[in-house]
């Protein structure tokens, strides 16, 4: 969306819509009724700028709004942050003076970069979206804003004007790549710029008013002594994988949604040889590969007619094609499973994937039924054979009470009998209590199982120390 539609789409109000700017739903509590006169910033005065505007700073707010759609919509460079700035905050002072409104210095603060998010950010959101405490954003209707914060979900002071100002941010976010939601097509799956994942949700269907959810990534690539640090791992785990990835064992991470399936696997693609030539296919790319030597492919949703969509498994298939020394697909969800299955055992070994499911054993079960998905016509003991060949290891994810996301069992595939794919797991985590604070209390052990695949890490040049999969490894509370 060019920036002058966009600044004058966000002053056409929708239809039937309830305008007045001074409308309760528009002020969040605690706003002040009087104006104050400008004063020098104290300590009190550094509050977030997501904390909400006064109904003057809003009023005021409005009209600075088309005084920039009127003199400088088509001079606008997006690119050039602190000119906008300049300008907004020149009409902001020339309103306050010929309007006589008086503000002090906090409210002209939050006057300008409330404007400054609406021009070149995604307006109310921007400030959750900068706070690098915050991993998901959860609109439930233009009023009710949830976050979570290490593991725990809060209600956010932060709210849209109406439903008019969140449509705005939502257009202007599928449109940036390249999909669209309206009534006639009122889900949508996008991305920001920065990775982050974004799933929306408009009426009819949803019931309140438009919806989204924004699942953030790390700003910062995690790596292994990451797990560490917040206890999802232990240095015996970490070690064990690291040489399952240089050994090229085919790995599936399985767990439930928001468990932590794409974070561990950007860790896992770390321990990838740099001279290897990966690809890697999502429904939308939020993979972050530290390699150079990367192919990202994204699937694409139909276009307005039904036509030009391209799915999971065309790209899958596709990717074979490109000499790949690694295929990642982001998450199996339907007939690719089929096609990623038969990669890994025809020359793709090494390649990983993730998966919804409660366990190791039930991720098996979901690979059969998606198999079955792809319409192939194969016996359940050629699917089963198919799963106990290509997966050598399952890494389960889980989100233990208290929030913190931790890798709470490895197993590796040891064969085929009668009809059951067999495991054996090598490293688990025991819940044991809860702490004061309602966290998970644990710790990760090793099984005494000793892995099936130690020639092979030896053939690669991987060697484990001693008492890897002996010893107790870890006991403490679950941080996130």
């Amino acid at each position: 969306m060019a920036l002058k539609d966009r600044l004058e789409a966000r002053r056409r109000p929708e239809a039937g819509e309830h305008t007045s700017i001074d409308s309760p739903l528009t002020v969040i509590a605690g706003a002040r009724d009087e104006p104050k006169a400008v004063a020098p910033p104290v300590a009190e005065d550094m509050a977030p700028k997501s904390a909400g505007l006064t109904s003057t700073v809003a009023t005021a707010k409005a009209a600075i709004h088309a005084l920039l759609v009127e003199r400088h919509a088509d001079e606008i460079d997006i690119t050039d942050r602190e000119g906008v700035r300049s300008r907004i905050a020149n009409l902001a002072e020339e309103h306050v003076k010929t309007a006589g409104i008086t503000l002090n210095r906090l409210d002209y603060g939050h006057l300008v970069d409330a404007l400054l998010d609406e021009v070149l950010g995604l307006g109310p959101l921007q400030a959750l979206l900068e706070d690098p405490t915050i991993t998901e954003i959860m609109i439930n209707n233009p009023h009710r804003i949830f976050v979570e914060r290490r593991g725990r979900v809060h209600l956010s002071p932060v709210v849209f004007e109406n439903a008019g100002q969140l449509r705005q941010v939502i257009d202007r976010i599928v449109s940036t790549v390249g999909r669209r939601v309206d009534e006639s097509s009122p889900m949508c799956d996008a991305r920001l710029r920065d990775g982050s994942r974004v799933n929306v949700v408009l009426p009819p269907l949803a019931i309140d008013g438009p919806c989204m959810t924004i699942r953030k990534f790390s700003r910062d690539k995690l790596r292994p002594d990451d797990l560490l640090a917040i206890g999802s791992a232990t240095s015996e785990m970490i070690e064990f994988l690291r040489a399952a990835v240089r050994s090229r064992l085919s790995i599936l991470v399985s767990g439930g949604t928001s468990s932590g399936k794409t974070t561990l696997l950007n860790i896992l693609s770390g321990y990838i040889p740099a001279e290897e030539r990966i690809v890697t296919v999502e429904d939308s790319a939020e993979l972050q590969l530290l390699q150079e030597h990367v192919i990202r492919l994204e699937s694409r949703p139909p276009n307005v007619e039904g036509k030009g969509a391209i799915e999971i498994r065309d790209l899958v298939r596709n990717a074979l094609r490109m000499r790949p020394d690694r295929l990642i697909v982001g998450e199996c969800r339907g007939g690719e499973a089929l096609d990623m299955l038969q990669a890994m055992n025809t020359g793709h070994e090494g390649s990983m994937s993730t998966v919804h499911a409660n366990s190791a054993y039930d991720a098996f079960s979901r690979l059969e039924t998606m198999v079955l998905m792809a319409g192939a016509d194969l016996p359940g003991r050629a699917i089963q054979k198919q799963i106990a060949s290509a997966i050598d290891i399952v890494l389960q994810v889980e989100r233990v009470r208290g929030g913190a996301r931790k890798i709470v069992s490895i197993v590796e595939v040891t064969g085929l009998e009668n009809g059951e794919t067999q495991v054996q797991e090598l490293f688990h985590f025991k819940q044991t209590s809860v702490d004061n604070e309602g966290n998970a209390v644990g710790l990760h052990t090793a099984t005494g199982n000793r892995s099936i695949h130690l020639d092979r890490f030896a053939e690669r040049g991987e060697t484990l120390s001693e008492g890897v999969f002996e010893a107790p490894a870890f006991s403490g509370v679950a941080r996130g």
